[in-house]
């Protein structure tokens, strides 16, 4: 019974590099997405207002950037839920 309690411990601390570089790698990506968001939408108001569109306008729209990359993180923590 030791030897398999052994083994058991020494698979669950070999395992957590693994599950820590994962984590970092998953805080890196949104972090990323975040900026890379919010880069989008300023590009994407600045060429609407440069096509004429009220600035007003052009702030609703360029919204839909920022609810669409809410909607997939919600559906990449629900991907996790199942899996846990």
């Amino acid at each position: 019974m030791g030897k398999g309690r052994s083994l058991l411990i020494v698979s669950v601390l070999s395992g957590i590099p693994a599950v820590v570089k994962l984590l970092g790698s998953l805080f890196l990506i949104w972090l990323t997405l975040d900026w890379k968001v919010r880069k989008a939408r300023r590009a994407f108001e600045k060429e609407l207002i440069k096509q004429g569109m009220s600035k007003q306008d052009a702030k609703r729209i360029s919204a839909q950037y920022a609810a669409l990359k809410d909607q997939a993180v919600n559906a990449f923590k629900r991907s996790i839920r199942v899996f846990s």
